[in-house]
């Protein structure tokens, strides 16, 4: 499987990634499954409710995830995925993102080093549970999709 994503969303990551440097940052893809690919059709920024340890570590609100729920369901649109950014650390999953996992997401993940976005990953849980698998990241240009933060 594969994920696309436009210009658009991968640069909103990226800038959401700068913007909390130290911290990590979080967000939702909203999207739909088409063909074994992921089509992300929109992204929307999350608060990181890590408090005691943001800067390598992000936690969003059981809240927030319900209120994400039910605007990616207004838009007829389900949550294929999260991202994150991996502050000062490989755009790779740590042994943290692997136990906090959830199966048939994609995991985004930006490196943000000394403050600037750098390379971007995708991964998904592998049926074991016992590591993460590479997600081709498919980059397209803009359609009609909407950009939310």
């Amino acid at each position: 499987m594969s994920i696309i994503l436009e210009h658009s969303h991968l640069t909103a990551i990226q800038q959401h990634g700068e913007a909390t440097y130290p911290h990590e940052c979080c967000g939702f893809l909203f999207g739909r499954i088409d063909d074994n690919r992921r089509v992300v059709e929109q992204t929307r920024r999350a608060q990181n409710q890590r408090s005691d340890s943001p800067h390598n570590r992000y936690e969003v609100s059981p809240q927030e995830y319900m209120r994400a729920e039910g605007l990616a369901a207004e838009a007829k649109l389900e949550i294929v995925g999260f991202y994150h950014s991996h502050p000062d650390h490989p755009a790779r999953p740590s042994q943290f993102d692997l136990e906090n996992a959830w199966p048939g997401l994609v995991y985004v993940i930006v490196g943000v080093n000394d403050g600037k976005a750098d390379k971007i990953t995708a991964w998904v849980l592998a049926d074991d549970r016992s590591r993460f698998l590479p997600e081709e990241i498919v980059t397209q240009r803009a359609s009609s999709a909407i950009q939310t933060e």
